[in-house]
């Protein structure tokens, strides 16, 4: 009796493996598990996978982009805003480049470089024309700038036209906006007042 006491708790304090008499790492995985080693000795399963074959559609789109010029939309745009003789020669061809292989971009490059004429010359006589053009093109953009320029048609071309702007009254209320930034929240209207007329 004694001795059963004593092998019983002998084999309650043997570790797992000596309890059940056998070695899990010689019986397999567990269940369940997918049976890879881990560690340093696991395989790189991503070099050994094969590489995915690509469409023929996708072929030919890497074919034919593969003569394209590397250049971001931010990048088109600020292109087709600036003046032409500013561009450099590998600017302007790569616009020109781009302007070829989508057809809306041409057109939307000679818009916005006839507008730029008129603002510049003072030719706002050719806006009615420039709208007629801008309405022949499909280009949604444009045409809702065009049908917000033909609501105040007469205005614009005056501000086209004439040397005259309002750009001097819109500096004082974005300056009056400025200092009423600065004391929002820390004083009240006594000191705004104060700041804003002998300024």
């Amino acid at each position: 009796m004694g001795n059963l006491a004593v092998t019983r708790k002998t084999t309650l304090l043997a570790p797992p493996a000596e309890r059940s008499g056998t070695d899990r790492s010689a019986a397999g995985p567990a269940a369940g598990s997918p049976g890879l080693p881990t560690g340093d000795r696991a395989p790189r399963l991503q070099r050994q996978l094969p590489a995915r074959p690509r469409l023929p559609a996708q072929e030919a789109h890497l074919a034919a982009a593969g003569d394209r010029p590397s250049s971001s939309p931010r990048t088109v745009a600020a292109r087709i805003l600036r003046r032409p003789e500013t561009l450099t020669d590998l600017e302007q061809l790569q616009l020109k480049t781009v302007r070829t292989h989508c057809l809306e971009l041409g057109a939307l490059t000679w818009h916005v470089r006839s507008f730029a004429v008129m603002l510049t010359h003072g030719q706002g006589e050719r806006l009615p024309d420039w709208l007629d053009a801008v309405r022949q093109d499909d280009l949604p953009s444009l045409h809702t700038l065009a049908a917000g320029i033909d609501r105040d048609r007469d205005a614009v071309i005056a501000g086209l036209t004439l040397p005259w702007n309002s750009g001097v009254v819109e500096g004082h209320v974005n300056r009056i906006k400025m200092l009423k930034r600065q004391v929002f929240g820390r004083a009240g209207f006594a000191l705004l007042r104060k700041r804003v007329l002998p300024a």
